[in-house]
């Protein structure tokens, strides 16, 4: 048993983070919008493409806690992190990272070729991410954002399929929308105390409500255009899409209510595990994507 009673395993297994795997859901969307769910081979490339994602951002959730213990122990939350904790030796999680993406990248070239590549591009996005770029304000949001474009990318790749131009805007800018709430909470829950990350130093509130505020009505009003585009109706053979518009609103509408009125939102895959109504939006929204899609066209 470690110091603060979790068994040895438990605690790399926390280190992993598979709560966050969530993000990663990302690669499915080109299967989805693809009209490929009832291909058994593209959804089984699919979850390949999936679990590769899932090593590698746990590869790289051990390297930024890894660089960060120090701040993470002055931190409220983050201090029970296993390594900041002292449950796991800093040269057992370096090794453990190490091996996750390197067995995750050889899979993905074994794959496919882009696949390789676009999961290569995520590593070292990611590895500037936690060794400098993080500390470079706005930038550092949008780099988090990158990350989940590349997710999409990959999934289109893996199955050789066109990537939307719409996919890749109203991914991004949702991406967007999540990494400066994050930030807002973060900083809220500071309550007055002095930073342990220095870029916290560089945002306020009434600046993030700005950009979140602005990131908002763009995501709507792309998501809007791009289930009522004719342009996507007649590529995915439907002109329904524009069913799943009141579940991105409610969605929308109910994340900022829980940042607001409850002041969650620093953690976005917990507070969407969570929430009951959330998840209930974003399975029913699911199901009328697939009824768009696959049975009303």
């Amino acid at each position: 048993m470690t110091s603060t009673g979790r068994a040895k395993p438990m605690a790399y297994l926390a280190a992993l983070r598979p709560r966050q795997w969530v993000k990663n859901v990302f690669v499915f969307a080109a299967l989805v919008f693809a009209g490929r769910l009832g291909d058994a081979t593209a959804v089984g490339l699919a979850f390949a493409a999936f679990a590769v994602f899932c090593a590698l951002a746990s590869a790289v959730y051990l390297i930024n806690d890894l660089r960060d213990r120090d701040a993470d122990r002055l931190h409220p939350v983050k201090r029970h992190r296993p390594i900041a904790a002292g449950e796991i030796a800093p040269a057992g999680a370096a090794v453990l990272s190490v091996v996750l993406a390197v067995a995750a990248l050889l899979a993905a070239f074994r794959i496919s070729g882009a696949l390789g590549l676009a999961a290569a591009a995520y590593f070292v996005l990611n590895f500037a991410y936690s060794f400098g770029l993080k500390r470079v304000v706005i930038l550092d949001v949008m780099m988090v954002a990158a990350g989940f474009l590349l997710r999409a990318w990959a999934g289109a790749l893996v199955l050789n399929v066109e990537i939307s131009h719409w996919l890749v805007l109203c991914t991004g800018l949702l991406a967007l929308f999540l990494g400066f709430v994050k930030r807002r909470q973060e900083i809220e829950a500071l309550n007055g105390a002095t930073a342990s990350r220095p870029i916290l130093r560089e945002y306020s509130l009434p600046f993030l409500d700005q950009m979140i505020g602005v990131v908002t009505g763009a995501t709507v009003v792309a998501y809007a255009l791009y289930a009522f585009s004719p342009e996507v109706a007649q590529k995915l053979g439907t002109q329904h899409l524009g069913l799943t518009i009141p579940f991105v609103l409610f969605g929308i509408f109910r994340y900022l209510y829980l940042v607001h009125q409850r002041g969650q939102g620093e953690n976005p895959a917990a507070v969407m595990l969570a929430d009951l109504p959330l998840m209930l939006d974003i399975a029913l929204w699911g199901v009328a994507v697939v009824i768009a899609l696959y049975v009303w066209r």
